[in-house]
């Protein structure tokens, strides 16, 4: 309305332009109204000289005006509607007078302010244009970055896959081109030398790789192959002559073959070359190593066990049934001692028991045995049953030849301490070779037992039966003495149980208690010959306390034949001591047990009337006691061959005949015997103790 109302005026020659705004707007108001189109102008509803009111809004229109405050007011107050109507019409035209004014007064800000709005809104339009612009831009690089990143991707991927190829590619040209290197030192250097080693390692891997690519059809492979294969056959053929060489040197006389054994191992992969490569020729060098050493351990075996039978000493009766320092030969230091030089012993006249031979040839097997072993597994690269087959291979001729030897030498043995010491003997050369994981002799150790322990049983159990059937009056004149059957028996016994102590066998226990009842029986039957209870107890007493010693010096005392004997000794002991006591104080001793068996029963009364017998006891054992202990202890002393038994046995007596004694002043103080007269001789207890002290033996 601004500009349209600023250009009529700058247009119409009839206004005067130099006007004041007020007098310009009133012009233009003027000519509004005489504008002929201003009849065509369409206000719609708000035309308000139109008779097209809707009826219903008129109601509600006046309703609406009834409930104006003005109207209520002036309708309480009775005002004149017209002529208040008259008055709001002409406020209303100064009103709007009024905002003309302010209006045309308003004018320039107002046009400046519309001019404002029209520069913006261009400026606005530019800046649309030109995000406009950016964005297809954006769009357009976004597009442009998603397409180098495909470009990206498929670069990356085809880099990865030219590396992939060029490794290959590189792999497989290393591997085809064989270095002039490879073929001088095949070709001219020894074999001994490192440069050879590691280029035979290369040409292995070479030909590992030229088989590879033959089964893939490669066709570069051919361009190879021949001068591979030359290659190889001289690497064969120097490798075989080389290690042939050193298997023929084992053959030579008085040679260290463990010294050209370390020297192939150095040399291991040589083999694995060939088993590789050439079977044929790696089968020859195994047939000839086999048959070579089968030969040099049987030929070594065979003339070292010859010549320590040479320094064996013969076998006795004294030897065979008394183990002495033979038992050493169980000791560490002794089982894992140097072998036995023949040729040493015969120069010094030195001889052997068997056992002493078995170790020192069984430890020679045990060594080689286990050093061939760890070789052929290392070398031949053989593990399990394959290493005992190829083991049995070499050792098995010498280990029949052992058992041949040792079957001949059991079947006319009757050293039963050596027989059972060479079994222990294979018991802890087993444990050996279990502790250092060598399976290879486990079958032999337990060949050698099955014939050592029938032999061992069957001398024991003919031992059984000798002294079973054993007649004592066939035996020749018996003193008291202890019997050499019965000092043989414990010698023999005490070496079995003490060698089958680390080991322990439950069918030589049951033996040994056999022959234990047996040699007690056949001890009975000789007691038997004597013609008096004092010299039968005599001689039990003697070959108990014998056979008890022997054992006690090298079997536990908890063993089962050490409480044997010390329960008979002891009870014969006991025996013997009431048998020498009852000749010169029978008659006390029996007084002393009836009157305890009736005071026990309250009826020591009934012994009132032996005043008599009483009065002779006391008054003979102090007149005769002395004489008689005196006599008793020399008798004694004769009697047992062991002094120190002998004085047990005599200070037993002594003190069994104190405590006799006390029984005798033990009765005499009762009741009924407190009133005789004879009771002030009875020897003081004490001083009878002081004395008795006097007549015990030192020894």
């Amino acid at each position: 309305m601004a500009e349209g109302a600023a250009s009529t005026v700058g247009a119409g020659s009839d206004v005067n332009t130099a006007g004041n705004p007020t007098e310009i707007a009133m012009a233009y108001l003027q000519d509004e109204k005489t504008d002929g189109d201003i009849a065509n102008l369409n206000l719609g509803d708000l035309d308000l000289t139109t008779d097209e009111f809707i009826l219903d809004e008129v109601d509600i229109h006046i309703q609406a005006n009834l409930e104006d405050d003005l109207v209520k007011e002036a309708l309480k107050t009775g005002v004149d509607l017209r002529q208040y109507s008259k008055q709001v019409e002409a406020e209303l035209q100064r009103i709007e007078q009024a905002s003309i004014k302010d209006y045309i007064k308003e004018s320039r800000n107002i046009a400046l302010l519309h001019n404002q709005i029209t520069a913006c809104d261009s400026i606005l339009e530019r800046m649309e244009g030109m995000l406009s612009g950016f964005q297809s831009d954006l769009s357009s690089i976004s597009s442009e970055i998603q397409t180098l990143q495909q470009q990206s991707v498929s670069m990356n991927i085809r880099l990865k896959n030219r590396q992939a190829v060029r490794s290959h590619l590189s792999q497989l040209v290393d591997e085809l081109v064989v270095p002039e290197a490879m073929i001088s030192t095949i070709l001219d250097s020894p074999v001994t030398e490192q440069e050879f080693l590691e280029q035979l390692h290369e040409l292995n891997n070479k030909i590992n790789f030229a088989k590879e690519l033959s089964f893939r059809e490669t066709l570069a492979c051919s361009d190879i192959q021949d001068i591979v294969d030359r290659l190889k056959l001289k690497a064969v053929s120097k490798i075989r002559e080389f290690i042939l060489q050193k298997i023929y040197s084992f053959r030579k006389p008085m040679t260290n073959y463990q010294i050209p054994q370390n020297t192939l191992l150095k040399y291991r992969f040589f083999y694995q070359f060939l088993l590789a490569n050439e079977r044929t020729v790696a089968k020859e060098i195994r047939d000839e190593y086999v048959d070579t050493m089968s030969k040099i351990y049987y030929s070594y075996f065979k003339s070292y066990s010859g010549r320590l039978l040479k320094v064996q000493y013969e076998e006795s009766r004294n030897t065979i049934f008394t183990l002495g320092q033979r038992g050493a030969i169980l000791s560490p230091a002794e089982l894992e001692g140097p072998i036995l030089v023949p040729h040493t012993a015969q120069r010094g006249d030195s001889r052997y028991p068997y056992e002493t031979l078995f170790r020192s040839q069984h430890y020679a097997l045990l060594d080689n045995g286990c050093r061939e072993f760890l070789f052929l597994s290392d070398f031949f690269m053989v593990t399990g049953n394959s290493a005992l087959d190829l083991f049995n291979s070499i050792m098995g001729k010498t280990l029949s030849m052992f058992l041949k030897s040792m079957s001949t030498y059991v079947s006319d043995c009757y050293d039963s301490i050596a027989v059972f010491l060479c079994i222990h003997i294979v018991l802890r050369f087993r444990a050996i070779t279990a502790k250092r994981t060598i399976p290879a002799l486990d079958k032999y150790w337990e060949a050698v037992l099955e014939l050592l322990w029938p032999r061992f049983e069957l001398i024991l159990e003919m031992n059984i039966h000798s002294i079973r059937n054993t007649d004592p009056q066939k035996l020749g004149v018996l003193d008291t003495r202890p019997h050499y059957i019965t000092r043989r028996y414990a010698e023999f016994s005490s070496a079995i149980v003490s060698i089958n102590q680390t080991f322990p066998n439950e069918r030589t226990n049951a033996l040994l208690g056999q022959l234990q009842v047996e040699v007690e029986n056949f001890v009975l039957k000789m007691a038997a010959e004597f013609p008096s209870r004092r010299d039968q107890l005599i001689f039990l007493i003697n070959n108990y306390d014998m056979m008890l010693s022997v054992l006690m010096e090298r079997a536990a005392d908890d063993s089962k034949e050490v409480e044997g004997f010390q329960q008979l000794l002891l009870a014969r002991t006991q025996e013997f001591i009431e048998e020498i006591l009852s000749p010169p104080f029978g008659g006390m001793i029996a007084f002393v047990k009836e009157a305890e068996a009736l005071m026990e029963k309250g009826q020591l009364d009934r012994l009132k009337n032996e005043e008599a017998r009483i009065t002779q006891l006391v008054r003979g054992f102090s007149s005769t006691w002395k004489q008689s202990v005196e006599s008793m202890s020399q008798d004694v002393m004769r009697s047992f061959t062991n002094f120190k038994n002998g004085t047990s046995i005599i200070q037993g007596a002594l003190t069994q005949l104190i405590q006799y004694y006390h029984g005798f002043h033990k009765v005499l103080n009762q009741p009924t015997f407190r009133s005789l007269a004879v009771r002030s001789e009875l020897i003081n207890l004490h001083h009878l103790m002081v004395e008795v002290k006097k007549h015990k033996p030192n020894f």
